[in-house]
C-alpha cells in the first residue's frame, strides 16, 4: 500500500470516529435534556406531595380540636355533683332471689313428682330433697256457657180471684228482656268495640271456644241494647270533660274534602 493509500484510508477511519463522536455527543445531549425533564418533574413530585402532607396535618389537627370539643348539653340538663369527703362505695351484691332468668309467678297448682326407689337396682332412696321445679304456664280450656233456667211458679188466689207469681228481678243478670247474661254481653261488647272482631268472626269465637250458637241479627239487637244501656254513662262523661277547665287531647290526623288536617 503506497503512501497516499495510507493517507486517504486514515482520513476515512478518522471521518468515521468524528462522525460516530458527533452522534454520541447529541445522544448524550438528548440524555442530558431527558434528565433535565426528569429531574424537573421529580421536583414537581415533591412539592405537590409536600403540599398534601401539609394538608393532612391541617385536618389531623383540625380532627384533634373537633374530638376535644364536646357538644353542649342541653339547658334543662344539671351537671354532675361529686360528694365532697364521700369515698366510693363497692358495688353491692345483688341479692340471691334477683339470679334467675325471668321471675317466677304465683302458682295456681303444683304437682309433685317423687321417686321412691332406684330405678336401676331398686333400692330405696335416702336423702329425698327438691332438686329442681319446672315452670308450665298454660291456660285452661274454654268454658262452655251456663244455661239457667229460671222457672217462675204462680198461684191462685181464692180471694183476690187471680194468679200470683213469685216475686223476681233480673236487672242485675240481664239487659232488658233478652237472654244473654251481663256478663256474655259484656265480653261480646269487648270483642266488636275493643278488639275490633266483625259480627261473623265474634260468632264463630263465641260457637267454637264456648259452644255457644248465636245469630248475626241477635248480635246486632244485643249490641244496640247495650249502646242504648250505656248512654246515661257516656252523656254524664261528655259534660264532665266539657266543664273541666282543661282536657288533655292528642290531635290525630284527618283528611276532609282532599285537604290535610287534624282535630
Amino acid at each position: 500500500m503506497t503512501t497516499e493509500e495510507q493517507v486517504a484510508w486514515l482520513t476515512d477511519q478518522l471521518k468515521q470516529v468524528m462522525a460516530e463522536l458527533v452522534q454520541t455527543q447529541e445522544e448524550l445531549q438528548r440524555t442530558k435534556g431527558e434528565l433535565q425533564r426528569t429531574q424537573e418533574m421529580l421536583q414537581t413530585s415533591k412539592e405537590e406531595l409536600q403540599r398534601a402532607q401539609e394538608r393532612e396535618r391541617g385536618a389531623q389537627v383540625r380532627l384533634a380540636e373537633l374530638q376535644k370539643v364536646k357538644t353542649p348539653e342541653p339547658a334543662f340538663v344539671k351537671a354532675n355533683k361529686k360528694a365532697k369527703g364521700q369515698e366510693k362505695k363497692p358495688r353491692q351484691k345483688r341479692a340471691a332471689q334477683h339470679n334467675r332468668a325471668r321471675k317466677r309467678t304465683m302458682p295456681t297448682h303444683i304437682v309433685e313428682h317423687r321417686i321412691v326407689a332406684c330405678p336401676t337396682c331398686h333400692l330405696r332412696l335416702g336423702g329425698i330433697s327438691l332438686a329442681r321445679s319446672r315452670e308450665i304456664i298454660d291456660v285452661p280450656p274454654p268454658p262452655a256457657v251456663e244455661v239457667t233456667h229460671h222457672r217462675i211458679y204462680k198461684g191462685w188466689c181464692a180471694h183476690c180471684q187471680k194468679w200470683h207469681e213469685a216475686p223476681v228481678d233480673f236487672s242485675e243478670q240481664v239487659l232488658g228482656q233478652g237472654r244473654i247474661g251481663v256478663r256474655l254481653a259484656s265480653m261480646i261488647a269487648y270483642l266488636r268495640s275493643v278488639m275490633r272482631l266483625p259480627l261473623r268472626q265474634l260468632r264463630d269465637v263465641l260457637r267454637d271456644l264456648h259452644g255457644f250458637e248465636v245469630s248475626l241479627g241477635e248480635l246486632v239487637e244485643l249490641l244496640h241494647r247495650i249502646r242504648a244501656y250505656a248512654q246515661p254513662v257516656l252523656t254524664d262523661l261528655k259534660a264532665q270533660v266539657r266543664a273541666s277547665p282543661a282536657v288533655q287531647a292528642d290531635e290525630t290526623g284527618w283528611r276532609e274534602d282532599g285537604l290535610n288536617g287534624y282535630i
